[in-house]
């Protein structure tokens, strides 16, 4: 049974620092004022999400995971129907910076994980933890115990600074000019509950990387990147960073502007503080889907926004920790426990020698290596928690790192004990090869537990796994190098923008019903720090997406040139080709009523839409002129994507504003027939119809997708760049899909309105 609160809270007296302590006891306050009503739920809302504290999602009790139906931790509490805060857990996300933990710290979160969630520890794509199912009553206890292992959950969530993210091979990379570890200490630090980050319209992301070659931190996706780099003045080498901000994922992707070439480490945090400041000040407040950091700079443009950060640094009264926090940066070194060796002869074992070829990377420092601990979609059970912590203190002193692809690393490995390594990682189940290869699929967590999530990111990764873990290692090095992401919705949670090949959840009408799809995203870059983001090709329903891999990694194969990474193959290919490959599975529908596992998800045996709507007439005719008008809208998006493939930019931005109107006519014509090709009349009638009324609104995204159409409508002759056309595209497809969902909502209203009066 779970120690009380209280009972924690005198366990640990005195071992936590005054400050956060204070910080909890406040939180446990707050929680006991919501529970009488004396908050309000929406200032509490965002001071627990500040905390790291989430609502998340319920499927009548139980996780589905291919294998078994795990209970919810909390049988007392009913989890079927609606749910308040109090009834059903939620999930707590924690901020491991850099990535970077101890084996104690390891030992609690398998501690946290069995006491208060299912017995498992999620890693995410941002090297943060999460554990699921956490009642909001445990938080306090969960967060102080977090805190005297020097771990804190402030400021995981909500618009608040984010994690600092890291390259995990900082320090050991043969390719950096210098380790980076200690400055991203230092902003994490530094920006920790500061008072000048506290007024965010939405959240905040930086990240560092030891060098431009790698993905290592993905700067190019972040709202601030740094990245390591040297100049030589008056023969001495100075450090500095490649400093770029305004950059994204999200439903739109935004490449990060380079805002200085050389940033001197003594201008790295006065001139993060400066930044925060201008957020905080001119960032959206009021639209959350323009609130975000990219959007400003895209609105004052770099120039502007660069003037505007320094004039804002000269203001700065001076701060001691701009260079306290640097001053001990020499001294910070990891050491190793052994000695160097050398790696011992290969062996007859064919799957540790499969583990040596993808989990092994050379350090910088002879005689040592970083191992991968692959971590299938991220999760990790209590008892290898503690299994890892003992392997770390057998062989390592205490070196290991989460990482963006949700595994985690063990640095200053001595190459003489490898051997030894791998069975004592074998022994703990943790001894799985392919990291960093096609095997190593990233997955966010989809419909399994997110509010967000509209198709099961989690199952569809875990069968691709399946099938690809039985002819992997055979299968040519080219394939095996792919990355591979998935996203349950939009949002780029799995990063699929930057992967080789993406997948992010959408749902589709078949025979009228509801059913599961993932739209192919292709031409992300995961290398040169997210160097460039792919676009959505076709939707294809969930269940095909594994035929879908196999005929995309098929075509590859036969077609690309010698030695042509993935990405230039589809450059120079074009993604019309690839689309021709997948046409026949997106058009897929079962042949016999009976073929029911079309309607479900991955690793979900309950059907994924809900009864036929009716087959009248009329209704048969509205569904006819809607799929065909919406079929248009759907050519018109991905002719814009080859226009700007083509170089033909302009006509790529103007074809994704028609696309839009398209889209818009069509649903404005299941209600009013009349309406005519004017772009004017058919924003205004979508706009009277479905904005103001409030039907187009997205349940978690408002009204957003609606603001891309009136958006363009006000620019219609706006001067497009490539980036510009590919942002424009982006919002077409997804103004498409939320005018899909829309029509489904309003079908499947209509069907249950009949099914009352009858």
């Amino acid at each position: 049974m779970k120690a009380s609160n209280a009972l924690w809270k005198m366990t640990l007296e005195g071992k936590l620092s005054p400050q956060l302590a204070q910080e909890v006891d406040a939180f446990e306050t707050e929680i006991e004022l919501r529970r009488q009503g004396k908050m309000d739920e929406k200032i509490f809302a965002e001071t627990r999400l500040r905390r790291g504290a989430y609502g998340q999602r319920y499927d009548n009790g139980q996780r589905f995971d291919g294998k078994e139906n795990r209970q919810l931790p909390y049988p007392d509490h009913e989890t079927k129907g609606p749910h308040t805060l109090w009834e059903a857990p939620g999930m707590q996300r924690i901020k491991i910076p850099y990535g970077g933990m101890n084996p104690h710290q390891l030992e609690v979160m398998g501690e946290l994980a069995e006491e208060y969630s299912d017995g498992i520890a999620h890693v995410t794509t941002r090297q943060d933890f999460q554990l699921h199912f956490i009642h909001i009553n445990d938080t306090p206890a969960l967060m102080r115990r977090l805190a005297a292992a020097g771990i804190t959950t402030r400021e995981a969530c909500g618009n608040s600074v984010r994690n600092v993210t890291g390259c995990p091979y900082m320090g050991v990379c043969p390719d950096e000019p210098f380790d980076v570890t200690p400055y991203a200490r230092a902003l994490a630090l530094f920006l920790l509950g500061h008072p000048d980050a506290q007024n965010f319209g939405r959240k905040f992301k930086p990240t560092f990387s030891g060098c431009a070659q790698h993905a290592c931190g993905l700067a190019a996706m972040h709202d601030l990147g740094y990245t390591a780099v040297t100049r030589m003045v008056d023969g001495k080498e100075q450090r500095g960073f490649r400093f770029v901000v305004g950059g994204g994922l999200g439903a739109v992707p935004y490449q990060a502007k380079v805002f200085d070439e050389f940033l001197p480490p003594e201008e790295m945090l006065p001139i993060a503080q400066a930044i925060a400041r201008i957020f905080g000040k001119y960032g959206e407040k009021q639209n959350r889907a323009r609130a975000r950091m990219k959007f400003l700079v895209q609105q004052w443009g770099i120039e502007k926004f660069k003037q505007m950060v320094l004039e804002e640094r000269a203001k700065l009264p001076a701060d001691p920790r701009w260079i306290d926090y640097l001053q001990s940066i020499a001294l910070e070194e990891e050491k190793p426990l052994r000695p160097p060796g050398e790696l011992p002869p290969i062996n007859g074992n064919e799957r540790y020698n499969r583990w040596l070829k993808t989990n092994l990377r050379e350090q910088k420092q002879p005689g040592y290596v970083t191992v991968t601990v692959s971590l299938p979609l991220g999760d990790i059970t209590a008892n290898q928690l503690r299994s890892l912590a003992d392997i770390l203190r057998e062989f390592v002193n205490g070196t290991i790192r989460t990482t963006v692809e949700q595994n985690f690393v063990i640095r200053w490995v001595s190459k003489s004990d490898v051997p030894d390594l791998f069975k004592a990682l074998d022994a703990a189940k943790l001894a799985d090869a392919g990291a960093g290869n096609i095997l190593d699929i990233v997955a966010c967590p989809g419909t399994d537990t997110c509010k967000l999530g509209i198709s099961s990111s989690r199952g569809l990764a875990s069968e691709l796994r399946r099938r690809l873990s039985e002819k992997s290692f055979q299968m040519d090095q080219a394939i095996q190098d792919l990355h591979i992401k998935v996203s349950g919705c939009f949002n780029s949670c799995g990063q699929h923008h930057v992967a080789d090949i993406g997948f992010y959840g959408v749902n589709r009408m078949v025979k009228g019903f509801q059913v599961p799809h993932f739209q192919v995203v292709l031409g992300g870059q995961w290398e040169e720090n997210a160097g460039s983001f792919g676009l959505p090709v076709v939707a294809v329903p969930s269940k095909r997406i594994p035929d879908a891999l196999a005929r995309i990694t098929d075509f590859y194969l036969r077609s690309r040139e010698k030695n042509e990474r993935f990405t230039k193959f589809v450059q120079r290919i074009g993604k019309a080709k690839i689309r021709e490959v997948l046409e026949d599975l997106a058009k897929t529908a079962p042949e016999h009523d009976e073929d029911r596992s079309f309607y479900s998800d991955w690793r979900d045996p309950r059907e994924y839409g809900t009864g036929d709507v009716g087959t009248g007439e009329c209704a048969g005719e509205v569904v006819t002129a809607y799929q065909f008008a919406m079929t248009e809208a759907e050519r018109l998006v991905f002719e814009a994507q080859l226009d700007l493939e083509a170089g033909r930019v302009q006509k790529a931005g103007t074809g994704a504003f028609t696309a839009m109107l398209r889209s818009a006519k069509a649903l404005v014509q299941t209600q009013y027939d009349d309406i005519s090709n004017d772009p004017k009349e058919i924003v205004d009638e979508f706009r009277q119809r479905y904005f103001d009324t409030k039907k187009f609104f997205d349940p978690y995204a408002g009204g957003k997708f609606a603001a891309y159409l009136f958006s363009a409508h006000e620019n219609p002759g706006r001067a497009h760049t490539p980036e510009s056309a590919h942002q424009a595209i982006e919002e077409a497809q997804l103004f498409v899909e939320a005018t899909h969902a829309c029509y489904q909502r309003w079908r499947f209203e209509s069907a249950a309105a009949v099914g009352a009066k009858t």
